[in-house]
């Protein structure tokens, strides 16, 4: 399965990798991070592996282990890292990554039903294990839960007219494919807004988001992760979408700045003295060639911290 790794020289080099350090994958999909992570270790080093796509989790299996056998694979949500690792008695760790991209053969195959460009059916689930899927989201809640996600996490404007359109068709039939979806979205807008906008992209994300809770998870984890670190260690994190980077650079800043409650007291406790450092202060986008060569990394910025 051919999957591109989207800025990964970038991320490499950022995470300045020791040898012997132990590395955490938060989002492993097909390995294309991890590979070369595990590369660039020792016997002595680790690589863990965060990933709970079934499928993803077979593949990633045979390209680790062409290279080595310093690796684990946790087949969990990246949420519950910090305690997976504690159970392994793994406190710290020298570095962390986390692509929250959706990888190419995910987003390929059909049935998983990401795409709005094939037909498949209305899934979107990461764990199939889940039981919400984009299908029972589109069927069974209110317009106004409709209209809120579709605005909040598909950024929308037209996302009531939408919601209206999609209540109206699912009470004559039950909505079940992807490609029905976004016939009910071109008919909501109107060919001329459709073809202009592209308001199923949207729809699609939105969906993806509620279905498998995508950004409260982001926010829950960030924390974690941060705490993970070892002094000196690093962690990168790739966003695709502004909902995501907000996160992120939020996270990011709150960390990296002295409490607001101590500012300006002549001793502060440590407790309330800054976590991390911002590497870049604008974030790393593609370059050029990369662009030519990967449609899918228009979207995607790179931002990077450092423990201190």
């Amino acid at each position: 399965m051919k999957h591109y790794s989207v800025m990964l020289n970038e991320v490499i080099e950022a995470l300045q990798i020791k040898k012997e350090g132990i590395y955490v994958d938060a989002t492993l999909g097909y390995a294309g991070m991890s590979k070369e992570i595990l590369k660039n270790l020792n016997e002595k080093g680790l690589l863990i592996g965060i990933e709970q796509d079934e499928e993803a989790i077979i593949e990633a299996k045979k390209v680790l282990e062409a290279i080595g056998s310093n690796y684990k694979i946790l087949p969990i949500n990246f949420k519950d890292m910090k305690n997976s690792l504690k159970e392994m008695g793994i406190n710290e760790v020298d570095g962390i990554i986390f692509d929250l991209g959706f990888s190419s053969p995910q987003i390929d195959n059909n049935e998983r039903g990401f795409s709005f460009m094939h037909d498949g059916p209305l899934d979107m689930r990461m764990n199939k294990e889940n039981k919400l899927t984009a299908k029972i989201v589109v069927n069974t809640y209110k317009e106004e839960e409709l209209t809120n996600y579709f605005y909040q996490y598909g950024e929308e404007k037209l996302a009531k007219v939408i919601s209206q359109k999609i209540v109206k068709a699912r009470k004559e039939k039950e909505i079940s494919r992807t490609l029905e979806l976004v016939e009910i979205i071109k008919m909501a807008v109107g060919a001329k807004y459709f073809f202009e906008e592209h308001p199923e992209r949207k729809i699609f994300q939105a969906l993806r988001i509620v279905v498998n809770n995508e950004l409260e998870v982001l926010e829950k984890t960030l924390p974690d992760a941060i705490d993970l670190l070892k002094k000196g260690g690093r962690m990168a994190v790739i966003t695709f979408h502004s909902l995501e980077d907000r996160i992120v650079k939020t996270t990011f800043r709150k960390y990296s700045e002295i409490d607001e409650l101590v500012k300006g007291l002549p001793n502060i406790p440590v407790d309330y003295l800054p976590k991390i450092k911002i590497i870049n202060k604008k974030p790393i986008v593609a370059s050029a060639k990369e662009l030519q060569e990967n449609s899918r990394s228009h979207s995607a910025k790179l931002r990077i911290i450092e423990r201190i």
